[in-house]
């Protein structure tokens, strides 16, 4: 593994590109199903033996600076079960439908024109958010079908949707990355983790070291690393769009209001007072 040297600023785990990288693509099983195992932990009586990545589109320069693009993890577990990953930076709004919506896509172009609804395969959605969504105390929420006065009567299995909360996560006070598994992988993947958390969490799982070498391979490839820094800027670009919406949004809404109170014979001074607008500039509306 490369030594970083101390001017080296850690890559983000979470970049979606980045994280495809490490555990998203042939070659990257053993970091996959650590991962997974450690997320569905509580909710499955048995962990998964092994996993087939399945490859993705390929990685073109208009994919990757695409704000819009979904850079996912997807595997098919020997057991049958379908596995997709989204890692989400920031919030696009309806992450509950959005999640549905591509849990739904994997589930039914499973099955061919004339075959049983029995070879419908159990389908897991993970997202890993870095914002607060859900209203649940926890950093890590799961969903099934359930009877809503039997809680424990499930419907099916075919339909599973985590959430983990990366902002949830980092207000923990004490992590216990020794007994946890899953907050060991979350330690390691928060770019903000002390060094010592890091390599602790490596010291401790031979896939989250592999992970490691991996993100360490894509800081020292030129191609990768631009891959990289495209994605980041694809996100910030996002960011600052919707900034400049709302500030937009924000103005125009002031002058609507202004001109709907001039327009009712309010004096100038109280309609700056309300909306914070010059006089001079109300007064040209």
């Amino acid at each position: 593994m490369a030594e970083k040297t101390e001017k080296q600023e850690r890559l983000n785990p979470l970049n979606d590109y980045l994280f495809l990288k490490m555990l998203g693509e042939p070659g990257d099983e053993e970091q996959l199903l650590s991962f997974l195992n450690a997320v569905l932990a509580h909710t499955r009586k048995y962990p998964l033996i092994s996993v087939e990545i399945v490859e993705n589109r390929s990685l073109s320069a208009e994919i990757i600076g695409d704000k819009a693009s979904v850079l996912d993890v997807r595997a098919n577990a020997s057991d049958g079960t379908k596995v997709n990953i989204e890692v989400q930076l920031k919030n696009l709004g309806d992450m509950d439908k959005r999640s549905l919506f591509y849990w739904s896509q994997e589930y039914t172009k499973s099955l061919a024109g004339g075959d049983d609804y029995e070879k419908l395969p159990n389908v897991i959605a993970i997202n890993i958010v870095n914002f607060e969504y859900l209203e649940t105390e926890g950093y890590h929420a799961s969903f099934h079908l359930r009877e809503d006065t039997e809680r424990d009567y499930i419907l099916t299995e075919a339909l599973e949707i985590h959430f983990i909360d990366m902002v949830k996560f980092k207000r923990l006070g004490q992590k216990d990355i020794k007994n946890d598994s899953l907050q060991r992988w979350l330690a390691w993947l928060d770019k903000d983790s002390p060094d010592e958390v890091i390599k602790e969490a490596m010291s401790m799982d031979a896939a989250i070291q592999r992970a490691n070498e991996r993100m360490d391979f894509v800081s020292q490839d030129k191609e990768a690393l631009h891959a990289y820094h495209m994605r980041q800027m694809a996100l910030s670009d996002w960011t600052s769009g919707v900034n400049h919406a709302f500030k937009t949004g924000k103005a125009k809404g002031k002058e609507e209001i202004a001109r709907k109170m001039k327009a009712r014979g309010y004096p100038l001074r109280e309609i700056a007072e309300n909306t914070g607008l010059p006089e001079a500039e109300i007064e040209s509306l």
